[in-house]
């Protein structure tokens, strides 16, 4: 033997091992294994969320660890896409494999079986016939085909063989299921973003993390009409339309560009008595120039649009750009009125206050809030409209707030509610501001002037006589005036919290739980003081003291004052009357390969179906003439269900029993 052909050996027995185990069973069962391992993972882990959303729910630590694993979007990732890919290869070599065998074997009807074979089977038995092989060979003819077996009659030298076959599609079945899932693995890679991750590799696709316009996103980050599948959002307001919707990837976006716009004519909610969604639609129009007019359907949840290849659905809604009007009372400084503000949800408004810029951003309008009700009778209570806005400093750093518009109860007692926060991982944390007897927030915002009114302050501590002065570090009243009008400073900056740390940082160690309860006794007199100032002025008769409505509106309010030192937003925006308007929520899916899945899935049904309720069975009977007239050998043999099997030999073998030996 040469080397050429000792090289030529070697690779096709290389070749050989090769595909032995590309079509191997063992390597098809780990690889279906690995993909339900990953379906689980996508089931339970919510896909293509934004990284902010993954970052709060793990953390810091864990949201890196699954982002490499690529568990945000198990589908698509490059390891799911790579398993789906030799599951396609491996499967295609089994059917490359056992196909042409199959195929034959469906033909096959095993003519040349020895009768050592056939009388060897478990299902075998043998008659001594005194009739003629012709009429035998006529019953057997008859028997065969009423039990649903084809036959074939071969002549050999000194006997015949009729043999049997039913089930022939059983092995289709083999094909069918093994085609189906080379099929369905085809259209999950098709729609799997296969080709975003190539495009990817090679560097001319990258997502987008700016909030910028649709117009200005750079081409690396847009993807044509072209793209073969996708799955993107797009929220579009009454009255607008949209040629493009926005996919989210990895820790940005994408846009998605569109061959025609989809126009939102109207958007329609329904609610419960309680106020939440009940159901919620869409009229649409698809502006698209291959079209003599423009195309119109309603949508809603479960009822898509489905146009050109594309489903249109019903995924969501929220503000569509409302018009507010802000009141923006002062939180610190002399008494004024509040100044209107009108803003757009979604446009941001530069804004000078206190002589310092600031920027409002509106990012939302709710006109329903539903939350738990306090009362047994009712599970849920509408708390009203409600902004969500953040306040910019000049610094660039900003603070989240939540202001409800309707005045909430609590404890009997009804107050404003503004809820913020310093980041989105964080809870809301509420301001209480309590209203006056006219609903209204004017007391309070009056009160908390009048405690930064300086001028008022010393006539109230010149004309008051504050108890508790002895034993203090103040030898003059005049010097323990001064400290109360700083204390109240304190107070309205940071709270008590100021009036404890300036206590700690002016008083000996030694004489600070004593300071501290007079500061404390002292305080809670000029703050009543100051109140009963600001109802005086309001027309309210004090002569006989406050009533207990009155004296729970102090403490509220002198809390709500305690607390504004950390509110971080130099005015209260009250939200005093808006233009409602609603932008539908719509999620825009192309999904080809869905042609291939759910044809193939029929197939995979069907080919199942094949292999376990329609298995291959065969029999054969030899005739073959003796001494005395003629020995019938009748045999059968199945692969599969050969209990039941056994069942329709014998009754078989009971119709040759009643026809020949009768």
């Amino acid at each position: 033997m040469n080397k050429q052909s000792a090289t030529h050996i070697s690779t096709s027995r290389t070749a050989a091992l090769l595909l032995k185990f590309l079509g191997s069973m063992n390597l098809a069962i780990s690889l279906l294994i690995a993909l339900s391992i990953a379906a689980i993972i996508g089931t339970v882990l919510q896909q293509n969320q934004p990284y902010t959303d993954y970052i709060i729910k793990f953390g810091p630590f864990w949201f890196e660890v699954f982002n490499q694993m690529g568990l945000y979007d198990v589908y698509s990732s490059a390891w799911f896409l790579f398993i789906l890919s030799f599951l396609v290869l491996s499967t295609s070599t089994c059917i490359y494999r056992n196909a042409p065998n199959m195929l034959r074997e469906m033909r096959e009807y095993r003519q040349n079986i020895q009768l050592e074979t056939l009388e060897n089977y478990a299902n075998s038995h043998s008659w001594q016939i005194t009739q003629s092989v012709d009429e035998i060979q006529h019953v057997i003819q008859k028997i065969f085909p009423h039990n649903g077996y084809s036959t074939r009659l071969k002549e050999g030298d000194g006997f015949t063989l009729i043999a049997g076959m039913r089930g022939a599609g059983s092995r289709m079945g083999y094909i069918f299921t093994h085609l189906a899932i080379v099929l369905i693995c085809i259209g999950g890679l098709i729609d799997g973003n296969a080709i975003l991750k190539a495009k990817e590799t090679f560097g001319q696709l990258t997502a987008e993390t700016r909030n910028i316009p649709a117009n200005e996103v750079p081409s690396g980050s847009r993807l044509g009409v072209d793209n073969l599948s996708f799955r993107g959002s797009v929220s579009i307001p009454e009255g607008s339309q949209s040629d493009v919707l926005f996919i989210n990837y990895k820790d940005g976006y994408l846009v998605q560009e569109l061959p025609f716009s989809v126009q939102v004519k109207d958007f329609r909610i329904e609610h419960y008595s309680s106020g939440q969604p009940k159901s919620f639609e869409s009229d649409l129009v698809i502006h698209d120039e291959r079209l003599d007019e423009p195309l119109e359907k309603t949508i809603s949840v479960n009822y898509p649009l489905i146009y050109d290849g594309y489903s249109i659905y019903q995924a969501s809604f929220s503000d569509g750009g409302s018009e507010l009007e802000l009141l923006a009372w002062p939180l610190k400084g002399v008494n004024k009125p509040p100044k209107k503000i009108e803003a757009i949800v979604g446009n941001d408004l530069q804004l000078n206050l206190f002589k310092q810029p600031w920027i409002l951003e509106t990012s939302d309008f709710r006109l329903f809030n539903i939350n738990p009700s306090e009362d047994p009778a009712e599970k849920f209570k509408n708390a009203g409209p409600s902004v969500q806005f953040k306040m910019r400093d000049k610094t660039g750093e900003a603070k989240e707030f939540l202001n409800y518009m309707v005045p909430v109860e609590r404890e009997g007692f009804h107050y404003y509610l503004s809820g913020v926060r310093s980041s989105p991982d964080e809870e809301f944390r509420y301001l209480y501001v309590p209203v006056d007897d006219a609903g209204s927030i004017k007391r309070f915002m009056n009160y908390l002037a009048a405690l930064s009114d300086e001028a008022l302050l010393r006539e109230i501590v010149v004309n008051e006589n504050f108890t508790g002065t002895s034993g203090t570090p103040f030898q003059e009243v005049a010097q323990f005036n001064e400290a109360m009008i700083r204390l109240t400073g304190l107070f309205i900056e940071n709270g008590m919290n100021a009036v404890i740390g300036h206590i700690e940082d002016t008083v000996p160690a030694a004489k600070r739980e004593e300071v501290t309860q007079l500061y404390m006794r002292v305080l809670q007199q000029m703050l009543g003081a100051v109140y009963i100032d600001v109802l005086k002025k309001e027309g309210v008769d004090v002569s006989l003291g406050v009533d207990e409505e009155k004296a729970v509106f102090f403490d509220a309010a002198s809390a709500a004052i305690g607390a504004i030192g950390h509110y971080g937003s130099p005015v209260y925006f009250q939200l005093s009357s808006f233009v409602h308007h609603q932008a539908s929520g719509l999620q825009i899916a192309k999904a080809p390969g869905k042609n291939l899945v759910y044809p193939s899935c029929a197939m995979l049904i069907l080919g199942v179906f094949l292999m376990f309720y329609a298995p291959q069975q065969r029999l054969w009977a030899h005739l073959e003439p003796v001494d005395g007239g003629v020995r019938l050998v009748f045999a059968g043999h199945a692969i599969r269900d050969k209990l039941g099997f056994e069942k329709q030999y014998k009754k078989i073998q009971a119709q040759f029993d009643r026809v020949l030996t009768s």
